[in-house]
């Protein structure tokens, strides 16, 4: 059998933010060995120089220093040796996002992407790795109580402590993230298989309640598709924090960050685990619920049904696809499906969540200008690197991709009479790519989805994913018994997908942030404040004479009619600028959705149609 590779990692310094990380070869390459860096983590469609963190790297065999020469921005050549090579890096490790690695005296996090050396030619052997702790002084004055999460396989001894742990091979090894510190840690089972709940921070969240919820939509994703035959354990890794929202997924185990005050507080007695009403769920649970379910559903798609350009992953260069509308936008429109199916939201909160969906695309006018097709494309300098003009230039291929996956669903199971629906192209997909491991070459999916409904679906693919006009989604849920409905913003805090009793007459055409002071974000194209000469990074300072914060813009706003003209004093860098802006009428850029009465239907078949989709 030969020799695996034996990775080591030990917070050595946390108040510096520097972990060691040690890597022995027992056969290195006879010219000498090449260590390379990974460049961008799966998941995450952005370069991100992953090698910039290492602060010192050295190699030794047989206690003598073998030299190292660097041969670009991420690789590393040892001189040749016929003995065992180790190599040893110091990484800075502060970054708290579920894409890096972060250390000080609180925990320690990362991802393996961020501390692990790959050895070219060597990367298919076993790896073992060694989770070391912080030496005795640290933790005697930081806290004995760390124990460590991730779904990594432990060799030997009990769950949750320090000591060896295995993968398969390298690529295996980079994919589990491995959270260590004081934690919160549940358990419970989904199909017969174990999960983990490990939280870091501070909260108070019920355990209980969370465990059930969490169980429960995963259940739905599992009646919705088969486990995967290799998923025997999965572990949720949730940084609690002030405030936050985000996720990462892996094959085993996902990354989540989220506010504490979105979870479920504990209350007096709360230990049953029953069935709480779908009305119990606020908006901030709601969504990080959704959060779950999203990542989640990861594990079929993207994570073992991929692209053929992800067979294998190239991780030292970006790796185009046209995909990622398949891959995060029908992952979007099933993460809040599956809250439907799986009771934890009913047909109300979920036309809510679909109007939000409806909104965040509908107000950005990237999606005049770009395809889902081409978003997916540019992700690695377009979408995960916006800058000020992103609304104007970009669309969301989570966004649109959803209302897409939402407009196919609609036209496939209208125009089969109910016999094919989106879930049935998504469990083909799933026998053809998922059970194989064979990836999914671009525009497969259409032909799947028009090969199993008998449809001539080309126009729609054409129009939906590679052009930039309005869905026809009016007319689809329409023929589905709901009801689109339009309205202008209620302000800065409407997201959609409810009336609202006030909105906005006019528009200002500009996002702003700040607290007492209002700096100009993002302009939007041909708004008014556009055509008055806002730019992004203008610190407003009145309008029409009276000063303005952040907080009070829509306040004055609110004063002015379509057509009115009023002073906006701005400062650019340190000069002051009197601008002229004439307000035009408040777009109907907010969508909300409402089921419309049986009376009103236009035949019983869509009344079957609606209930097919949401149970009502």
């Amino acid at each position: 059998m030969t020799a695996p590779l034996r990775y080591a990692i030990r917070p050595a310094n946390p108040a510096a933010h520097l972990f060691e990380v040690r890597l022995e070869l027992d056969d290195p390459a006879e010219d000498g060995q090449v260590f390379a860096m990974p460049a961008w983590i799966p998941g995450s469609y952005m370069i991100r120089d992953y090698a910039r963190h290492v602060v010192g790297i050295r190699a030794e065999s047989d206690g003598l220093d073998v030299p190292l020469t660097k041969l670009d921005k991420s690789r590393w050549q040892a001189a040749p040796v016929s003995r065992p090579l180790t190599v040893i890096a110091e990484i800075y490790a502060y970054d708290e996002s579920v894409r890096g690695a972060h250390l000080d005296n609180t925990h320690a996090y990362f991802n393996g992407t961020c501390v692990f050396l790959e050895p070219e030619g060597r990367s298919q052997k076993r790896c073992e790795l060694e989770i070391e702790p912080p030496d005795e002084a640290f933790l005697k004055a930081h806290g004995s109580d760390w124990r460590i999460a991730t779904s990594m396989r432990r060799d030997g001894a009990e769950p949750y402590g320090f000591g060896r742990y295995a993968a398969d091979n390298y690529a295996e090894l980079i994919d589990h993230p491995v959270e260590i510190g004081p934690l919160s840690i549940a358990e419970f089972e989904v199909k017969g298989i174990p999960h983990t709940l490990a939280i870091r921070g501070r909260h108070a969240a019920d355990m209980t309640r969370l465990c059930h919820d969490i169980e429960t939509v995963c259940a739905a994703q599992m009646e919705f598709l088969p486990p995967p035959g290799n998923l025997d354990r999965y572990v949720f890794l949730l940084h609690a924090t002030a405030n936050g929202y985000g996720g990462l997924e892996h094959c085993w185990s996902s990354s989540l960050v989220a506010s504490r005050d979105s979870l479920p507080a504990r209350l007096p007695h709360a230990d049953s685990k029953e069935d709480a009403p779908a009305s119990a769920l606020n908006d901030a649970y709601r969504g990080f619920l959704g959060l779950v379910s999203h990542e989640y559903f990861h594990l079929w798609n993207v994570k073992r049904m991929k692209p053929a350009a992800f067979h294998p992953y190239e991780l030292s260069a970006e790796t185009h696809t046209g995909l990622l509308w398949v891959y995060e936008g029908i992952t979007s429109y099933y993460d809040d499906r599956m809250l439907l199916l799986s009771g934890l939201v009913d047909d109300k909160g979920y036309l809510e969540l679909l109007g939000q969906t409806m909104t965040r695309v509908r107000r950005g006018k990237g999606r005049q200008r770009q395809s889902v097709e081409e978003s997916s494309f540019d992700a690695w300098t377009k979408f995960y690197k916006q800058d000020a003009n992103a609304g104007n230039a970009i669309v969301s291929y989570y966004a649109k991709g959803a209302l897409i996956a939402l407009a196919l669903d609609l036209k496939l199971r209208d125009e089969t009479d109910g016999r094919v629906s989106l879930d049935d192209v998504m469990r083909e997909c799933w026998r053809r790519f998922g059970e194989t491991g064979q990836g999914m070459q671009e525009r497969e999916i259409e032909a799947i989805a028009a090969e199993i409904s008998g449809l001539d679906l080309g126009d729609f693919f054409d129009a939906a994913v590679r052009g930039t006009g309005e869905l026809p989604l009016d007319k689809l849920l329409a023929r589905h018994g709901v009801r689109v409905c339009y309205r202008a913003s209620g302000g800065a805090k409407d997201s959609g997908g409810k009336p609202a009793a006030d909105v906005r007459k006019v528009a200002f055409g500009a996002v702003v942030v700040g607290g007492s002071r209002a700096e100009i974000k993002s302009v939007a194209n041909d708004s008014p404040a556009e055509l008055a000469g806002v730019a992004p990074g203008d610190q407003l300072v009145a309008l029409d004479g009276l000063r303005v914060t952040a907080g009070t813009l829509d306040k004055h706003v609110a004063r002015f009619r379509a057509g009115d003209r009023a002073e906006l004093t701005v400062f650019r860098g340190d000069e002051l600028l009197q601008l002229t802006i004439r307000f035009a009428a408040a777009p109907e850029d907010t969508v909300y959705l409402e089921l419309i009465d049986a009376a009103d239907l236009a035949d019983d078949a869509a009344l079957q149609r609606r209930k097919a989709l949401l149970g009502v």
